[in-house]
């Protein structure tokens, strides 16, 4: 996915990491209006998944989805930067609400903050390009990236 930003290096999209808790998820449950968006999201990028699986659905919850599932232990937010790195941070975009999606957000070419129902972490909402009220328009965003252009120009 290109992304031209004026007054900025295009972005040159591949991934995208997703959180699942208070991102795509409401106490473990992914709403049908994101499931969608994730169907159209695929064919552009890589869909990945890092959890620490709070609710123990995230399994279930994306079984028929096109995205690889990433589990992520204690220290969550290191395990999340890690993976980022290995992917490439130029290619890829993160979108996430807690602590420990704060570092991947940071050091993504495009870091996406969710404020959702569940509240966002005040590091995650600094560290991030753009923050958004609900999933739904953050991934709207990369469905329609001249949004992205129109927030992001200088």
């Amino acid at each position: 996915m290109h992304i031209e930003i004026p007054g900025k290096p295009p972005l040159e999209l591949q991934n995208l990491l997703l959180d699942m808790n208070g991102t795509l998820a409401l106490d473990g449950r992914i709403p049908v209006s994101v499931r969608k968006r994730l169907q159209e999201i695929s064919s552009t990028l890589k869909i990945y998944l890092l959890t620490a699986d709070t609710f123990g659905t995230a399994q279930t919850e994306t079984a028929a989805l096109p995205l690889e599932f990433v589990s992520v232990g204690e220290s969550g937010y290191l395990d999340k930067l890690e993976f980022l790195r290995k992917l490439g941070r130029k290619h890829t975009a993160a979108i996430g609400n807690g602590f420990n999606d704060h570092l991947m957000i940071k050091e993504a070419a495009l870091g996406i903050a969710v404020l959702g129902l569940e509240g966002t972490h005040l590091l995650t909402i600094l560290n991030a390009d753009i923050v958004v009220s609900k999933i739904e328009d953050g991934l709207d965003l990369l469905l329609h990236p001249r949004r992205i252009t129109a927030t992001l120009r200088t």
